[in-house]
């Protein structure tokens, strides 16, 4: 590709590049220093005010807007132009009171969210460390974002509220999430995320024995649920990952709750896969109710990440697919959930990618990563970067 092959002759790659390779060591430090700074989704405070500093100290401005998001966008190039975002998400998948701690053990390196997403984080300022050396070389602003509530019932606050200031100037979105160095997530999986509260009368378990248990009702619910066909094409999955209710154990359960988790890779398979499952689940509460008693249901939307794809005609997907390759790794397009589901549902070329080296034990306690080949994946979102940013005359 011409355009990558311009890049990579160019002064302010080559510049950017040797800075970010000579600088490795203090990329896996800063790596672990954002590990080491406890950051549930919705306490993201500390982990943004160090990314914050870090982004300062290279130069450029950085503000912290209205949700916690921190934004700084470089300097040169035409400041009128649409951006392109690189993003990384602050918050972790673990709740507070967590052990942090970032320990070594061989080749690996530990410690809750060190890959997902500390790594992407540390990664954000080694780029803007190889642009910095290279004088803010691109054509157009870089805004290098770290957002707030990507993990969980976070549900992608932090970008959703970015982009709805910033769609009209983004005219790219890179998300920099966890480690790798060869996928390139081209398509969002949406989720809908549904809590179903059941309420009846309830009653003793002997005496009032016959009265609708909001309990059964819900068991049966999700039973049905399980037995729910959903689509292969486009990949649709269900799943109900908590539930309860009732007093006690000699109760006739008065209450119950369960949460359903509705993904797909197409907005349209989502939408009905959700109306399926609420006249399924009403339906339920309906045939439970008798003359001692009715099942009433009501049911709250907590989560709504929209889906979307990435043509892989778009340039930034085929950049991606050359600049993998340019590095060693052989590229793998796939799907996920990132902060790039908002920008790839509005049409906006978006795409997720790794950010280097290898990891495993993701969203656990075992979490690790190993630095090999994480230079190899710095190269590749450099060449990325500066090629959906394009660079100055």
């Amino acid at each position: 590709m011409d355009q990558l092959e311009t890049v990579r002759d160019s002064h302010a790659y080559q510049a950017a590049s040797a800075r970010i390779a000579a600088t490795d060591d203090l990329t896996v430090e800063h790596m672990c220093e954002a590990t080491m700074i406890p950051a549930p989704s919705g306490q993201e405070r500390e982990r943004g005010r160090w990314l914050y500093d870090r982004l300062f100290e290279l130069g450029i401005n950085p503000h912290i807007d209205d949700v916690g998001n921190v934004v700084a966008v470089t300097p040169g190039g035409d400041s009128d132009a649409p951006r392109v975002v690189v993003a990384s998400h602050l918050d972790t998948a673990f709740p507070e009171g967590t052990d942090v701690h970032c320990r070594r053990e061989g080749k690996r390196i530990y410690g809750p969210g060190v890959s997902d997403n500390a790594r992407g984080l540390a990664a954000m300022v080694a780029l803007a460390r190889g642009l910095q050396t290279a004088v803010w070389p691109t054509r157009v602003p870089v805004a290098f974002v770290g957002t707030v509530g990507e993990e969980g019932a976070g549900d992608l606050r932090g970008v959703k509220h970015y982009m709805s200031q910033h769609m009209e100037d983004t005219t790219a979105f890179i998300a920099l999430d966890g480690a790798g160095g060869s996928r390139i997530i081209n398509a969002g999986v949406g989720s809908r995320r549904l809590r179903f509260v059941l309420r009846g009368e309830g009653g003793h378990s002997w005496s009032d024995w016959g009265t609708p248990n909001a309990l059964h009702t819900a068991g049966r619910a999700i039973a049905t649920l399980a037995a729910l066909r959903t689509p292969a094409d486009p990949r649709t999955t269900l799943s109900v990952g908590r539930a309860g209710g009732g007093s006690s154990i000699n109760v006739i359960a008065e209450h119950a709750w369960f949460e359903v988790d509705l993904r797909s890779e197409e907005s349209d398979s989502l939408a009905e896969l959700e109306r399926v499952v609420r006249t399924t689940v009403q339906r339920v509460c309906v045939e439970d109710g008798n003359t001692r008693g009715v099942i009433d249901c009501e049911i709250e939307l907590f989560g709504d990440r929209p889906a979307g794809k990435a043509s892989t005609a778009s340039p930034l997907v085929r950049v991606a697919v050359e600049a993998t390759r340019a590095a060693g790794f052989q590229p793998e397009l796939t799907s996920s959930s990132t902060d790039a589901n908002v920008a790839m549902a509005a049409g906006i070329q978006a795409i997720g990618i790794g950010a280097g080296g290898d990891a495993g034990g993701t969203h656990t306690l075992r979490e690790w990563y190993d630095n090999e080949r994480g230079t190899a994946g710095l190269d590749r979102a450099l060449l990325i970067l500066l090629s959906a940013a394009g660079l100055r005359a």
